[in-house]
């Protein structure tokens, strides 16, 4: 009875010592690490320049990836984790506008593996990466389809608004998504608010007809407008939900239609729609156009709610002009971080260009045009302060493109978030920054750099 009491202890310790042995193996080896991912969230950001797809999750994913062709797919495994109902919603995210994917299928291709299988409309190049957590984000697994044949900013520069969104200023309201940064807050529902409309400054000097060189071509002014943000990068956020990125872009095609109704200049948006935008490829689609100015658009945004008023910047090779411009470069610098860039591409131009120090004839020339703006925004709204701001803003830096951020007003204080949702205060917001930007040409009327032929 003794001997086989002992011998039944004994083997209950031995069971007791090879399972905890299991586990611990289990805990330690790749799988068992990946078996602590859990998916939080998928988001898809279609766009005509590139699809993002992106997976976020509480661990780094352990994944494989590989492309098959006839028909074209790319096909994904995620190790380690197990089919749950975010997984199963990707699927559903994807619409028959999206240029690069057809659909999307989701399945447990064998125990503690998922794979995605992504049927392709055509050809295309991946890129797959991870992200490191950042901000409200987890870690984030980014599969980037792009076209083999990248879209060239030149063709934008011929894409015309229809009647109707000539006459709407250009701009609806961004549809709301599903796709949204895991933060606390939903977003606003976009509702006008009555504002007292002042008396519009004085319509400012005509600037100049183009003209004609012995070819008979006419010099245009092209501007390159640059709606902040976008995709994973929401940008601030309003005590109301609203979303920096989405008050950029109504802003920034309101600003199109005007600038494209003047019959000597173009406008070129470097986004058009919700994706995100690494900030040296902004510059450098400004440069592949040779914009005669680069306008990037903004909300501002601060810990205290009572902060308000317009502000316009400009680079700065001597270090900022305030702590607070300093601490605005910082914050908007971020945005890569935040919207997710691959790092393991290189560029050595774009490397060179930003290494390339001389830019004092563009800042003098930005400086001229941020305070004509400047002037015409004090019109429409308070100025948080009389006078342009300098600070080292990366998306500022193309060495010989005069260059100014907007910073259309204040999207943390309550009554500005209002403001700027409220589609009357955006028209006269893009009226005004037009009126600045027509003043500064017809004093400093562009140089025979680049030449387009007349559209019209």
């Amino acid at each position: 009875m003794s001997a086989r009491f002992h011998d039944g202890k004994s083997l209950t310790r031995r069971r007791f010592l090879g399972s905890a042995g299991a586990s611990l193996l289990l805990l330690v080896s790749r799988s068992g690490q990946a078996a602590a991912s859990t998916v939080l969230a998928v988001r898809v950001w279609p766009a005509k320049d590139y699809t993002r797809i992106t997976i976020e999750s509480r661990e780094s994913l352990v994944f494989t990836h590989q492309m098959v062709h006839n028909p074209e797919r790319l096909v994904v495994d995620l190790e380690g984790i197990e089919l749950n109902e975010v997984l199963q919603s990707l699927p559903a995210k994807i619409t028959g506008q999206d240029p690069y994917i057809q659909l999307i299928r989701a399945g447990r291709n064998r125990p503690g593996v998922v794979r995605l299988v992504i049927d392709l409309k055509s050809e295309v190049v991946p890129q797959v990466f991870t992200l490191k957590p950042v901000g409200e984000y987890g870690h984030r697994l980014v599969l980037d389809l792009y076209p083999t044949e990248p879209v060239d900013p030149l063709l934008a520069l011929l894409e015309k608004l229809s009647p109707e969104e000539a006459a709407a200023g250009g701009a609806t309201p961004p549809a709301k998504t599903d796709s949204k940064p895991a933060r606390k807050v939903a977003e606003a529902e976009r509702k006008p608010v009555e504002a007292a409309r002042r008396e519009a400054p004085a319509e400012p000097p005509a600037v100049q007809p183009a003209t004609k060189d012995d070819q008979g071509v006419t010099r245009l002014i092209t501007i390159a407008i640059d709606p902040g943000h976008g995709g994973e990068d929401p940008g601030a956020v309003g005590a109301a939900g609203s979303f920096e990125k989405h008050v950029t872009l109504s802003v920034g095609r309101r600003l199109k239609a005007r600038i494209d109704a003047e019959p000597n200049m173009r406008a070129m948006l470097t986004r058009d729609a919700d994706y995100f935008v690494p900030l040296q490829q902004r510059v450098s689609k400004a440069r592949r156009v040779q914009a005669d100015l680069f306008v990037s658009i903004h909300a501002d945004a601060f810990i205290s709610p009572t902060a308000r008023g317009s502000s316009v910047f400009v680079l700065s090779d001597k270090g900022a002009s305030s702590t607070a411009a300093r601490w605005l470069a910082q914050k908007e610098n971020s945005a890569d971080l935040i919207g997710g860039i691959n790092l393991g591409i290189k560029d050595d131009h774009l490397a060179r260009t930003l290494l390339d120090l001389s830019q004092t004839a563009a800042i003098n020339d930005s400086l001229k045009v941020g305070k004509a703006v400047l002037g015409e925004l004090g019109g429409i709204n308070r100025l948080h302060k009389g006078e342009v701001e300098q600070a080292s803003f990366a998306v500022l830096k193309a060495p010989d493109i005069p260059s100014i951020l907007i910073e259309t007003a204040f999207i943390s204080n309550p009554e500005e978030e209002a403001r700027l949702n409220d589609e009357a205060y955006q028209d006269r917001m893009a009226d005004a920054i037009l009126r600045g930007l027509k003043r500064y040409f017809a004093k400093n009327p562009p140089l025979s750099k680049s030449k387009l032929a007349r559209l019209d």
